[in-house]
């Protein structure tokens, strides 16, 4: 049976904030840019320099702050704008062709704000002629003054340009940060940038150079890999730019390489260029549409009843369920991607007609989930969706028998006996609940709005993890992907409770892709370091408590699995090791009764240590700072006793004096141990003014004295006035005096006099004259 397209009203524009001054501009000028934002809910519309009054419009649907700005005559316009797909909250990035950049963002305070403005091209002369916003990154061509890049002559002025490229993340909740720029091409020629999801193509436009012109490339930055095709000359060659390993390429080496790409050929000649996420569509001005895939290989999609007669780029190129959508002034062509068979043609009422990017996956709400999967056209008189509608007579399982049907697949997979399950058996069952309660709640217990309300969360979850593995399965292995899949993964993990099967599949992640689950865990736990050398967390309490649960007394872990705490600090030691300790002090001063820390079982220092190896295979420096941060006594001991081993005497003293006063007795333990060491070798004599500051206040002279007589070397032989060469200097009384004096700083003891030459340490006065000699 035929399918028949529909075009459905989905808005009249009425829910969107400023639907009056929306219209206005959708209806007034043809060349206005409109861009829909990845969740859907709002709409920029932008009318590009050079336009009679350039203006930007930001509108959203229901609850939401406009952002509108104009620009007077005479005044720079921005030559682009952007949504950018954060999912905490609306943003957008405005580019002028001098190369400033603004940040706006909404969501963090009342209606719209700056959240940044930089510049792109900060040392002046350069020109931006495109920009192009790509999964995090901004992307842009600039022409440079001739000189600025090498000395440039016919026909080289036609390659002054160069493309770079900047990443561009949200940094907490009002804030951006952005990344070093990076230059991907030196002397190319004039390119315009076009986005998918995945690929940045760069594509001749009306001022490249001829002899070029049939060139174009394609970036995939996931695969660190950019493509450089003829689709006319049938070649393509694939090289490596990973703009992280530090990848740049010169255009002209870049083309002087590939054989048969400066063959003579006619320049492209396209009237409209549309990526999708099959690849590039092109239609030429004859009505042909082809298909540049991101392989580099081109393929003829179908030839339009109509060819393209208004300004290039005027018509509208889309692809949805197998199905290309083209708008050529009031008419809408549908075309099977397959076979190139008209399918449909529909006669528009208006001509001022855009077609809308679909959401990003997991960000839709429940309004764009009924129309998922179909195209979204905007102008004056509203937004419509265009799809295909279900033939008749066919009968759509309902809610509750989906539930069952795919419960049974589900448990059939997990199932290790041999016989099949069927819907009726999980429908009479008492051992498949999860699937029966559900039932009974799509059964009209809730009506299906609060439903999708309660669940949108986990429903957006599930779904952009589904559509990410089917990815990946597929064969996109690239890099990128397999990054934000571990991402996501952990960050789900960590909002169940860790143990069986959920740990193994946690210690899974890490052991496959430590550091994208390494940065998932940094994020669940809000890490920040103070800039003190230490780590703060803004993490409720409930995440740490599963992070430091699970405490083993065993010292094999079962199967090699190990806690959430153990293995996060696994992982630290092979990225950043020197995080470990501030993550270990930490994660001590979190917790509670039982959680690991603070409660029964061992210290979280020694479940650390246990990671780093046995005793005397550890590396010795971070096994140092782990014992020195706990703070626990039996461990700043035993480093300080490890540091006098290395006559580190300087980390030795400091330890003992960041001991603050609720820890005298280790001070007091410290200070014994070292003035050991200062009673039997004169190594430690340039240290004395930190060991006097040591010296617990509460020491008397006496008890200083007994103490020193107790670790002084034995004597061999009767006492000599010198010390015999090469022999180590004995402990003199002017070293002592120092000592003494810090123990003696209290005032005069107030206990009866321990040795009768303790006054002399007390007396202010000058010493007595000397008496006359007998001549």
């Amino acid at each position: 049976m035929k399918r028949a397209g529909t075009l459905r009203l989905l808005s009249d524009l009425s829910a969107f904030g400023g639907a009056a001054r929306l219209r206005e501009l959708l209806a007034g000028d043809p060349a206005v840019r409109v861009r829909g934002s990845p969740d859907g809910r709002h709409l920029l519309l932008l009318r590009p320099p050079g336009a009679v009054a350039p203006q930007l419009l930001v509108a959203a649907r229901g609850p939401g702050a406009e952002l509108e700005r104009a620009w007077p005559a005479g005044q720079p316009s921005p030559l682009d704008a952007f949504f950018l797909p954060w999912p905490a909250r609306p943003a957008l990035v405005l580019v002028w062709e001098s190369g400033l950049a603004e940040v706006w963002g909404a969501g963090v305070g009342p209606g719209w704000r700056l959240l940044q403005s930089t510049e792109l091209c900060p040392g002046g002369g350069a020109r931006v002629v495109a920009v192009v916003a790509l999964r995090g990154r901004l992307v842009w061509c600039e022409e440079r003054q001739a000189g600025s890049e090498g000395p440039l002559g016919p026909p080289a002025t036609a390659f002054s340009h160069c493309v770079c490229v900047r990443t561009l993340e949200p940094s907490g909740e009002a804030s951006t940060s952005l990344g070093r720029t990076h230059v991907l091409l030196h002397h190319c020629p004039a390119f315009g940038l076009l986005a998918s999801c995945r690929h940045l193509f760069l594509v001749p436009t009306a001022t490249t150079w001829p002899g070029v012109a049939h060139v174009l490339l394609i970036w995939s930055p996931g695969k660190g890999k950019v493509m450089v095709a003829a689709p006319r000359l049938g070649l393509s060659y694939s090289k490596s730019l990973n703009p992280g390993r530090g990848d740049t390429w010169d255009f002209r080496t870049l083309l002087r390489g590939l054989p048969g790409l400066l063959s003579p050929r006619e320049p492209l000649a396209v009237h409209t260029w549309a990526p999708t996420p099959h690849g590039l569509l092109l239609l030429d001005f004859g009505g042909t549409v082809s298909l540049v895939q991101s392989h580099g290989g081109t393929r003829a999609v179908g030839i339009l009843q109509e060819a393209p007669v208004g300004p290039r780029g005027s018509a509208a190129l889309g692809t949805f369920q197998g199905t290309l959508a083209c708008v050529l002034g009031s008419t809408l062509e549908l075309l099977d991607m397959g076979s190139g068979q008209l399918l449909e043609r529909k006669v528009l009422s208006t001509d001022r007609v855009h077609l809308l990017e679909p959401p990003a996956p997991g960000m839709e709400d429940e309004e764009e989930l009924e129309t998922r999967g179909s195209l979204r056209l905007l102008s004056a008189l509203g937004l419509f969706c265009v799809g295909w509608e279900a033939p008749q007579g066919v009968e759509l399982p309902s809610a509750k028998d989906l539930v069952f049907e795919e419960a049974c697949g589900y448990y059939q997979r997990r199932s290790l006996r041999g016989a099949q399950l069927t819907p009726e058996e999980l429908r009479h069952s008492s051992t498949f609940r999860a699937p029966q309660a559900l039932a009974s709640i799509l059964q009209g217990h809730l009506p299906p709005s609060t439903l999708l309300t309660m669940l949108r969360t986990e429903l957006r979850d599930y779904r952009g993890l589904e559509q990410l593995k089917a990815q990946l399965v597929a064969g996109d292995d690239e890099e990128a992907g397999w990054t934000e899949l571990a991402e996501q993964e952990v960050a789900r993990l960590l909002r169940t409770e860790l143990i069986g099967d959920q740990l193994a599949q946690l210690n899974t992640v890490f052991q496959a892709l430590p550091t994208a689950a390494w940065g998932a865990t940094l994020r669940a736990l809000q890490l920040q370091p103070d800039g003190n050398g230490k780590l703060r967390s803004q993490a409720p309490p409930d995440v740490w408590k599963k992070v430091l649960g699970g405490i083993t007394t065993v010292k094999e872990p079962p199967n090699g699995i190990l806690p959430p705490f153990e293995l996060l600090c696994q992982c630290l030691c092979q990225l950043e090791p020197r995080w470990l300790p501030p993550f270990v002090e930490l994660a001590q001063q979190q917790g509670g009764p039982g959680w690991g820390a603070g409660g029964p079982g061992l210290p979280l220092y020694r479940r650390a240590l246990a990671v780093l190896g046995e005793e005397g295979t550890r590396p010795e420096a971070l096994e140092l700072e782990l014992l020195l941060s706990s703070g626990r006594p039996k461990a700043v001991l035993q480093a300080v006793g490890q540091l006098v081993q290395k006559e580190q005497w300087d980390r030795a003293l400091d330890a003992g004096l960041a001991l603050g006063p609720s820890s005298p007795l280790v001070r007091s333990e410290i200070f014994k141990l070292l003035l050991a060491e200062f009673a039997q070798h004169r190594r430690l004599d340039a240290h004395l003014p930190l060991l006097c500051r040591l010296c617990p206040p509460e020491l008397a002279p006496a008890e200083l004295l007994l103490l020193l007589r107790t670790y002084l070397p034995d004597e061999v032989g009767p006492p000599t006035p010198f010390p015999e060469p090469g022999a180590e200097p004995p402990l003199t009384v002017g070293l002592l005096k120092a000592l003494l004096e810090q123990t003696g700083a209290q005032g005069w003891p107030s206990g009866p006099v321990l040795s009768p030459y303790e006054d002399i340490l007390w007396d202010p006065s000058t010493p007595p004259p000397t008496p006359p000699r007998d001549l």
